[in-house]
């Protein structure tokens, strides 16, 4: 009867992953700002030269509910 080897085990991937992109999800902590959107807001992300012109969220949804009157219906 011949003898098989025994299989050697391989690294999990988990060992793979560089110490730097291992989270510790004990210390988590719960997002501070979730509670202040509200739940059917989108969020957008602005880019910086137009970010530049508005000075608050009020500002955009002024100036896109503007266009949006302008725009035709369909």
């Amino acid at each position: 009867m011949k003898k098989t080897s025994a299989s050697k085990k391989r690294p999990s991937s988990q060992n793979k992953m560089r110490k730097e992109y291992r989270f510790d999800y004990s210390r988590a902590k719960p997002n501070r700002f979730a509670g202040k959107i509200a739940k059917d807001a989108v969020a957008v992300v602005l880019e910086p030269d137009v970010a530049a012109r508005f000075n608050s969220s009020k500002a955009v949804n002024t100036l896109l509910r503007s266009v949006l009157a302008a725009m035709p219906r369909t």
